[in-house]
């Protein structure tokens, strides 16, 4: 281990070397510190779908193009031949830089090109004129005639061999995350992919997209602590959303039988590898509809989105953040119907006894004692809600492989959920889970503005207990409800922990681009997996 002060220096004789390089850019007549621009005629797949049919050795002299891209590889095979990787947007072109076909002064082409090819490093931007060819071994190439440095790397540039393992450094400097690690660029097409499979397919089926407040003087919509800031303007505090919910069923008040918004939202809570305080969901709102008609929309949804992003219904699932998918893989079965795992009944059967009654007095305690018994850890306060929630993520979450129906959950757990209409004490709610984890949420909407008011009072008795995640009365919404909210079907679902499973990734870290992190306490130094160091 190189004590600090060696491992400055050693920092600092990279950036000299590099900087150096940068430096002997003013010896080539043809350089331009950081032009404004450049005239790409095509990208560099574009290039190759139009060329790839060219024979070996072929060289297509007559066609001029100018590309673009980042070098990641360079190897000199001689004075007169250098052969380069040039790369963007995932795609690659060799440069074939051959001397007899580079331009430059008349009597100082073999200097020139000398200069220019001494002066490039790995990670410089540069533009590429000349035209199409394949080398002896059949690879399609472009054959510079001219070549300009666009953007000069000056730090370190991680090994294209080894790329970059260490998270804190693949987090905390995304942009050499996804230059190095090739299939990290890949997580996040497919997350675009995901996004518009969604809005396809609501807006297909009559949903209009809305925006609604980030922040707004009340946090309501998802049991959450809520981030506070405070508005100048207004002079009073503000909260930065949880959930779009309340404002959306508002729409539906007034008259937009079907809405649906994707966007950002803020939790106060924890960070692991489900949760990060700023996550995006999609949530619609359909009146006239029940949780039974969104578990219907949730299969074939889902189903649909599953098969358009991979090509089929069964995915596999790596076991283990260690294991590669192809190895050693779970395969989650996306075909309706969903399996399905009514909360009470299943509780009572792992448990062994009948549940409480949840609102006795003592339900807290005996719900406790159960926890005890089973070694869940369970952190005050000892709220109903929040003990039901550690027994069903001991007992029935890990069951929930295959996507599985969570459903009928205790009122105690949903204050916006409509009463049950056969079972009292539940609620027409459901949450779906695949892989363990939870994925949707959604429920009948409680439409009474009176049992309303009285669930936010109840919620307001946990928030004394301790609960800082229980819901904040909201009167605003209690009186747009006075003015009629039709039977509504609400439904969420998290696009984050959805992309984590259709790239077989176990953190949420990895499907969100700018995941949060820790502050650094001190300024210090990492090493990059082929010894390389930078700041982070």
């Amino acid at each position: 281990m190189l004590k600090p002060f060696l491992r400055r220096t050693a920092i600092h004789q990279q950036l000299r070397h590099f900087t150096s390089a940068y430096e002997r850019f003013a010896s080539v007549e043809s350089f331009q510190r950081y032009p404004h621009g450049f005239q790409v005629t095509m990208s560099l797949k574009e290039y190759c779908d139009k060329y790839k049919a060219l024979q070996s050795k072929a060289r297509s002299v007559q066609d001029e193009v100018s590309l673009a891209g980042r070098i990641m590889s360079i190897r000199v095979a001689s004075k007169k031949l250098v052969f380069m990787d040039l790369c963007n947007e995932g795609q690659c072109v060799q440069i074939l830089s051959e001397k007899q076909y580079f331009q430059g002064k008349e009597n100082n082409v073999m200097e020139e090109f000398h200069q220019i090819h001494e002066s490039l490093r790995r990670g410089d931007i540069i533009g590429v004129t000349g035209f199409p060819g394949k080398s002896a071994k059949g690879e399609l190439s472009i054959i510079p005639r001219k070549l300009e440095i666009l953007a000069p790397c000056t730090q370190p540039f991680p090994n294209d061999k080894y790329g970059i393992k260490n998270p804190d450094i693949r987090f905390r400097m995304r942009y050499l995350d996804l230059l190095v690690n090739r299939d990290v660029r890949s997580i996040f097409e497919t997350r675009a992919k995901v996004v518009r499979s969604i809005r396809n397919y609501l807006e297909s089926r009559g949903f209009l997209e809305v925006e609604t407040p980030m922040l707004f003087a009340s946090a309501g919509g998802a049991t959450a602590e809520p981030f506070v800031t405070k508005s100048r303007a207004l002079g009073n505090d503000l909260y930065i959303r949880i959930a779009p919910e309340l404002f959306l069923k508002q729409l539906v008040i007034g008259g937009f039988n079907r809405v649906f918004e994707i966007g950002k939202v803020f939790r106060n809570e924890g960070i692991d590898a489900t949760h990060n305080p700023e996550f995006t969901i999609c949530e619609f709102y359909q009146a006239y509809a029940d949780y039974e008609t969104l578990m219907q929309t949730a299969e074939e949804m889902l189903s649909e989105i599953v098969k358009s992003v991979t090509g089929t219904a069964i995915l596999k699932f790596p076991a283990s953040a260690e294991c590669d998918a192809n190895e050693e893989s779970v395969e989650i079965d996306f075909t309706p119907p969903f399996r399905r795992l009514s909360i009470c009944p299943t509780l009572e059967k792992a448990l062994g006894e009948p549940l409480p009654d949840l609102e006795s007095d003592c339900a807290a305690q005996k719900l406790l004692n159960h926890c005890h018994t089973h070694g869940i850890n369970c952190p005050q306060p000892h709220t109903v809600p929040r003990l039901l929630d550690r027994l069903i993520g001991h007992f029935i979450e890990p069951m929930c492989i295959h996507p599985t129906f969570v459903y009928n959950h205790p009122k105690c757990m949903s204050p916006l959920a409509k009463d049950h209409r056969q079972f009292k004490g539940l609620t027409e709610r459901f949450e779906l889970f695949v892989a363990g984890k939870e994925l949707c949420n959604a429920y009948t909407e409680l439409n009474d503005p009176d049992i309303q008011r009285e669930r936010f009072e109840a919620q307001l008795e946990n928030k004394e207990r301790g609960d800082r995640e229980a819901h904040q009365m909201d009167e605003d919404y209690c009186k747009a409800l006075e003015y009629g909210l039709p039977p509504t079907g609400g439904f969420g679902i998290g696009i984050d922990r959805l992309v984590m499973l259709l790239t077989g990734k176990h953190h949420i870290r990895e499907s969100i681009l700018f995941p949060a992190m820790r502050p650094i306490e001190t300024e210090h130094s990492n090493t990059l997996d082929n010894g390389e160091s930078t700041h982070v």
